[in-house]
Order: C-alpha cells, then structure tokens, then sequence
C-alpha cells in the first residue's frame, strides 16, 4: 500500500513522541524524521501530523497532572507549541530538510476560503520539498471548533491535498476484532474493507490517559480518509522501522481499503469540514429520493427539526431512525424550516411570505455518507 503511494499523510500519537506524558521523547523524534528522510529518498512526499504539545508545555511548566481548565490547557499548548517545533526542526535538519509548522482548528476548514488557502499553502510546501508538521491549534480552540483529536485532523488533511494513504502509527498493533486488553480471545484483524459496518463495533475506547484518540476515532478517521480514495493503515509506532518497512511492501498494522465511492472536493467538504448546526428528520420516500435518485431535499420530505441554525448552516439530514445519512446547507433557518416541513414547496410563499428556494437543501449543497 505505502510503496505504491506517492503522497502519504503520517500521524503518530502522544504515547509515540513523549516520555508517558513528561515532555517530549527526543530520541523518538529523531527517530520519526530519519524515517521521513528515508521516505523522501524514495520519491514521497509526506505530511506530519504530531501531537505532543500540550505534554511538552506541562514539563515546561512543572505540571505533573494535565489540566482541566480549557485557558490551563490552551496555556500548556502555546508554551509546547514553542518546543515541539524547535526539536522537529533540530532532528530533520540532521537530514538537510526544513520544516513547516501549522496550526489549525476546524474553523480554519469549515470556512471555504480559508480551507482553499491551507490547501493551496500545504501543496506549496510539498513542491518547495519542506516537511509539514501539522497539529491542531489548542491555544485558540474551544469546545465548537476543535477536531477534539488528531486522528480526525489527519484524515481531514488526507483529504485536503489528496493524499494516496494515511498512516496512523499508535501503541496497539493495530485493529482487533475486540479489545485485546479486555479480551483474550480478540482475533488481530491485517485487512478490512471501510465499507464493513462490522469494522465500528469492533473498535474499542480510548487506549492512553496522555492522548484523546481510541480505536473507534482511528476508524472514523479512515472512513473520512477513503472518501478522497486514500487507503488507511493502523499500525504500531514501536515496530522498529515501521514506516519505511511498510513503504518497502511489508505488511504491518491493519489495512483499511478505500473501496467507498470518492466524493469530489466539494461534497468532501460539506461533509467533513463543516460544523453540523442542527438535524432534519426524513420520511422513507426523502430518504430514498436523496440515495437512490440523487435528488434534492424537498420540505414535503421531512417530519422533524432539530436544533437552531441560520440559512446556509450545515445540517445532518437522518433516517426515521436516526441514521445520518447526508448533510448539507439549508436554504431557510430553523424557524422558516419547522414552519415549511410537511409541505410542498409550492406553499412555501404563503407560508413564509417569500420563496428563496424551492429545494430545503439542492442536491448540489449536499453529500451523501
């Protein structure tokens, strides 16, 4: 998978790159960019996406607990910030490669201008031959627009510049058919298609009190992956070489083939970058006119409004069961919506008083999941 891949987006964990939570583990940042130097030697280029801030902020600041207080927090990143990428830039350096850092939220990606800014910065740095290190801004984020994980901001990052695969190194071997530590009898799973609902159920919670990401976040992240056709592979970061081994054809880790339809740019967009504001409930013929026939959301379609959201906000469109099954952007807010629902479009003028839009959501503003 990784020799074929020219462009490879890598994210290792906080267990990977700290001392248990006690500052940064320099030798195993040395030994990640001698791995990407070798990766480049090979013709790849090759995306970092490293946590390891806010433990490198709380060795600098003498904390030996982490904080709970979101400013404690956002205090630890900004003084981490500062050392994480002093020692990246130390240890690929050794190798004549510079490095880039950036910081993003999920503000900086749910806004369409901004988002083709990043991408266009990213591919820049990759022609320039520079090395991005990539971690998410936890000095300025708050609750509503964090990635609340990096394994989501790499497969948010695959999908940005068109990654061929995404590598999330961890503590574990990769994925099991249960939790092996709750399960002597969990089954190691080396390769999945992203389309098995089963793959879900299998994932277990959250594997380190030094990071925020589980198995089922590392799932998440591939299912996201795979919708710009870029494969995923779960992997452990102790394996010695782990990264050029699986770029020479060994197969290490669990293997998570893209084999879901691509969405284009756009529908990647509107379904992963954006805050979903609220959620429309669907009646069986919406539900089958939007997968089946491709078409628009029409108000007729829906028995339920949730939530409070302007014109043009994102919202989850599900099953009468509660499946999400699309999102997109609405073209009236929620009081103009819960007054139209049930409705043909046709009345929408009387009721409202004006029509923007015959559709609740065109089929061009939405993506299917």
């Amino acid at each position: 998978m990784l020799r074929t891949a020219r462009r490879i987006v890598t994210k290792v964990g906080s267990s990977l790159v700290t001392n248990q939570g006690r500052g940064l583990d320099h030798a195993a940042l040395r030994g990640w960019a001698e791995q990407i130097a070798q990766l480049k030697l090979m013709g790849k280029e090759v995306v970092l996406v490293s946590s390891g801030a806010i433990a490198e902020g709380m060795q600098r600041l003498s904390w030996n607990e982490r904080p709970t207080a979101l400013y404690e927090l956002q205090a630890a990143a900004a003084v981490g910030q500062m050392g994480l990428a002093q020692a990246y830039a130390a240890c690929f350096d050794h190798y004549k490669l510079k490095t880039a850092q950036i910081l993003l939220t999920h503000g900086d990606l749910s806004n369409r201008e901004r988002y083709l800014n990043a991408r266009s910065t990213l591919t820049a740095l990759l022609k320039l031959d520079i090395i991005p290190v990539i971690n998410e801004n936890d000095t300025i984020v708050t609750d509503e627009i964090r990635f609340g994980d990096n394994d989501t901001l790499a497969a948010l990052v695959t999908n940005l510049i068109e990654a061929d695969a995404l590598v999330i190194l961890t503590d574990q071997a990769g994925l099991y058919t249960s939790d092996p530590r709750k399960n002597h009898d969990a089954a190691f799973l080396p390769e999945a298609s992203i389309a098995d609902p089963a793959l879900l159920k299998m994932a277990g919670g959250v594997g380190s009190n030094i990071g925020s990401g589980g198995m089922f976040t590392k799932v998440m992240a591939a299912k996201r992956a795979a919708r710009s056709g870029a494969h995923t592979i779960i992997a452990s970061g102790r394996e010695k070489d782990v990264l050029v081994r699986m770029a020479h054809g060994e197969a290490i880790g669990t293997r998570l083939l893209a084999t879901i339809p691509v969405l284009a740019a756009r529908k990647q967009w509107l379904a992963d970058y954006l805050q979903v504001r609220g959620t429309v409930t669907l009646d069986p013929g919406a539900v089958n006119a939007l997968v089946i026939d491709g078409k628009s959301l029409l108000p007729i379609g829906v028995t339920d409004v949730v939530g409070d959201f302007e014109r043009g906000e994102a919202v989850a469109c599900v099953t009468p069961e509660g499946r999400e099954i699309a999102r997109g952007l609405i073209n009236y807010n929620a009081v103009e919506t819960r007054k139209i629902i049930g409705k043909a479009s046709t009345h929408i003028a009387a009721i409202l008083g004006y029509v923007d839009e015959a559709e609740l959501i065109h089929r061009n503003n939405l993506a299917l999941l």
